[in-house]
């Protein structure tokens, strides 16, 4: 099975990383990249409109983007801003919404009153993002709190969350106030990150078959005559983001799995092919998760044609998400018409057909390229006194510490805190094999990657999804 493992995108994506290191030190001071157990979540600096290796370009003045990241996390915020007030709608599927206002537009007011649409990662806690963009509405003065009548200039703010807790990341930073403030005011028109950016900036896809692969955020913009088309996705989803051909976009497989696996192949051999040791189709033939979705067009829609068109895209994810809205997920998709163009161009079903494809392609983009597993050298590479250099506790946060120790010219790794750490687990010593002088790996399904910098630090994963633990680093007020 191809998944999308290729060795070319190494030196690229180093690089890339390289200059966003430079843009952060610059803006903030320092690069922490990872959490530590003396900083809280106060002395988080944010990162604004990251660079990114694919970005969406769009000529729509009335729409604004900011995106706001912690790399200690990582984790982030999307914020979509409109320069005047428009109509919206939404449509909530799955076991676990987190959502802010979808209460009030599901009375189908014909009033434009909404400003801005909020994606945030943190569960629950990222709903503060959503709020907090309202807010900074008032407090800039774009609105007041006058709420009735011709004069109406209240601030209207939407939003859902992803989880993006759990085993993916060692901590619990979340998208706070100050976060989703700066990317709301630093919001600009015409151009929308791609990939691990944003509210997706530590999401994954296809849990529910082990994939686990990295996903993100994703747009798609297109244009016919005077109709103007638009779509923005957070892909978090506890099934398999799947491309127009049927198969998987990425997914780290089972060792047994066969190559080329299709999605229809996973999902036909239910439930043998949630097993990593499946080996493919019969010869007869807790995660938690999220999808949320914005779709924009400037044609005028009434709040019952707004609410089918969010109802007919949202449907049609099933075919790019397999399975969609589980108990497990909390897919929600807003629906916004900016009212510029007067003009029925299309009928709500055919637009709903334009805006479906749209989305499709929204979240095929979302989809970063997969990081490779690291190949453990062939002969022995450190003394018993090079690895004695590497031993010692190492906090991640409140929540996940690894003992590293060395037994000869072997090193070892164990978690002693909370939780497990990756495939580093509390019942039992994991031997760290050699990749290089500096970096280690550890064999199985997903790659993973340990490198140890020589100045007390211990990184999972180097690079745009890292976690950094510092050694010998006391307290637990992290969080």
């Amino acid at each position: 099975m191809n998944l999308l493992h290729r060795a070319k995108k190494t030196a690229k994506n180093r690089g890339l990383w390289a200059r966003c290191a430079a843009v952060i030190l610059a803006a903030t001071g320092s690069i922490s990249g990872g959490a530590t157990a003396e900083e809280n979540q106060s002395k988080l600096q944010p990162v604004i409109n990251a660079p990114s290796q694919k970005t969406l370009t769009f000529d729509w003045p009335i729409l604004k983007v900011g995106t706001g990241e912690y790399t200690e996390g990582p984790t982030g915020v999307s914020v979509l801003h409109f320069d005047k007030h428009v109509l919206v709608a939404a449509d909530v599927r799955g076991g676990g919404p987190g959502t802010v206002n979808t209460d009030y537009m599901a009375l189908g007011y014909d009033i434009a009153e909404l400003d801005t649409v909020v994606f945030a990662g943190g569960s629950w806690y990222g709903l503060e993002a959503v709020t907090a963009v309202a807010t900074a509405l008032k407090d800039d003065g774009i609105r007041d709190g006058n709420a009735f009548g011709a004069d109406a200039n209240i601030a209207m703010s939407v939003g859902s969350i992803i989880f993006d807790f759990g085993g993916r990341r060692l901590n619990e930073i979340y998208p706070d106030k100050k976060l989703a403030q700066a990317a709301f005011r630093a919001a600009k028109t015409g151009e929308f990150p791609l990939g691990a950016h944003g509210a997706g900036r530590f999401a994954k896809s296809g849990g529910f078959f082990g994939c686990n692969a990295f996903s993100g955020q994703g747009g798609a913009f297109r244009q016919i005559d005077d109709v103007k088309v638009a779509a923005f996705i957070i892909a978090n989803p506890y099934g398999v983001i799947t491309d127009r051909d049927g198969n998987p976009a990425a997914c780290f497989g089972g060792k047994d799995w066969p190559e080329n696996v299709s999605t229809a192949d996973l999902m036909q051999n239910f439930p043998e092919s949630r097993g990593a040791d499946w080996n493919g189709p019969a010869s007869s033939a807790s995660n938690k998760n999220t999808t949320i979705s914005l779709i924009v067009t400037n044609q005028k829609l009434s709040p019952a044609d707004l609410k089918r068109l969010a109802v007919q895209v949202h449907t049609s994810l099933g075919r790019g998400i397999q399975p969609f809205a589980t108990q497990f997920d909390g897919d929600v998709l807003y629906a916004v018409s900016t009212q510029e163009l007067e003009e029925q161009a299309f009928s709500s079903p055919a637009l709903g057909v334009i805006a479906s494809e749209v989305m499709w392609d929204a979240l095929l983009s979302s989809v970063p390229e997969q990081p490779t597993a690291p190949k453990p050298a062939e002969a022995p590479l450190h003394s018993a006194e090079d690895l004695a250099a590497f031993v010692g506790e190492y906090k991640f946060s409140q929540f996940v510490d690894v003992q590293v120790t060395a037994d000869g010219n072997k090193l070892y790794a164990q978690a002693t805190g909370k939780r497990r750490a990756f495939a580093i687990t509390k019942d039992k010593r994991t031997e760290l094999l050699a990749v290089s002088k500096t970096e280690f790996t550890i064999l199985g399904r997903y790659p993973l990657s340990i490198y140890f910098d020589g100045k007390g630090a211990m990184t999972f994963n180097p690079g745009h999804w890292q976690q950094v633990g510092k050694r010998g680093v006391g307290g637990s007020d992290f969080n």
